[in-house]
């Protein structure tokens, strides 16, 4: 299980059932009189009721699929499902740092959800989506420099967390890419592409929700970090959110779409410590 049975959480959310109940019970008991005889019966009653409680809480933060948050005055709702099902105004969809539109074995995955979002939406006109990504990313100081050198894909790189908006997406520059063409991050690169994006969605977003993935999650190789987590990169994602004091006004929200598959790998519960107090 991923919320172990005595997990503070679930400790905190049974004390403050248990409080409501013993305030009623309490009520209750100053007006009815109960016989001497029964008192037993009730007690061993109320003590499997409890248990049954605890242990309803328990499963209930194992096996939830959804849980809102609300972080400053934004509420933040992870769930598991699909980024391309989700109901949403925007989503996210992550890029390399050239924005590279080529599918195949020599730049872009089609098994990624980059590599799926380009065969989807644009297969047959990359021409549109370049131009599209040209037209809006080259008005704005993003550009980080012409990798002349470069054999395959792009040679215009750009400042990690830009964003394109491409209809209803928001494509974003998440990743380095070395000579081979494999995405790669350090930490701290993470983490200020993360600050930057938060910025450039506060810039875009206009009131309306934004849907993202777990950015970073199964395509990014973290140097020093071989061993982080999608809970780790999920409670980054958050954090970062946090701490760059964007708003969204309701009814417009953040929702980050977990893959459905991963659920067994996520404690929703515990991105409870991360709520503004």
């Amino acid at each position: 299980m991923k919320v172990s049975f005595f997990d503070k959480r679930i400790l905190h959310k049974f004390y403050g059932a248990l409080s409501v109940i013993s305030v009623i019970t309490s009520i209750v008991f100053l007006f009815v009189e109960i016989d001497t005889k029964c008192k037993t019966a009730i007690g061993i009653t109320a003590l499997i009721i409890l248990v049954v409680l605890y242990i309803g809480i328990w499963i209930h933060s194992n096996v939830r699929r959804s849980i809102r948050l609300k972080i400053n005055t934004s509420e933040v709702e992870v769930k598991f499902g699909d980024i391309f099902s989700e109901q949403a105004d925007f989503k996210v969809i992550a890029f390399n740092e050239y924005f590279d539109t080529q599918v195949g074995d020599k730049v872009i995955a089609g098994s990624t959800l980059n590599g799926i979002f380009i065969n989807k939406f644009f297969k047959d006109k990359v021409e549109e989506l370049d131009g599209i990504i040209s037209t809006d990313v080259q008005q704005r100081e993003v550009i980080v420099e012409e990798n002349a050198t470069r054999s395959a894909g792009k040679k215009t790189k750009y400042k990690l967390g830009t964003i394109c908006v491409a209809n209803d997406y928001l494509l974003t520059a998440l990743t380095h890419f070395d000579n081979d063409n494999k995405a790669y991050l350090e930490i701290n690169d993470y983490i200020n592409c993360l600050l930057n994006f938060w910025n450039e969605v506060d810039r875009v977003y206009a009131g309306k929700t934004v849907a993202l993935p777990v950015l970073g999650s199964g395509i990014t190789r973290f140097k020093g970090y071989d061993n982080i987590s999608d809970q780790e990169l999920l409670e980054l994602i958050i954090w970062t959110f946090k701490v760059s004091r964007i708003k969204f006004t309701y009814p417009s929200k953040v929702k980050i779409v977990v893959y459905k598959n991963k659920s067994d790998k996520i404690n929703l519960l515990k991105l409870k410590d991360l709520e503004s107090v």
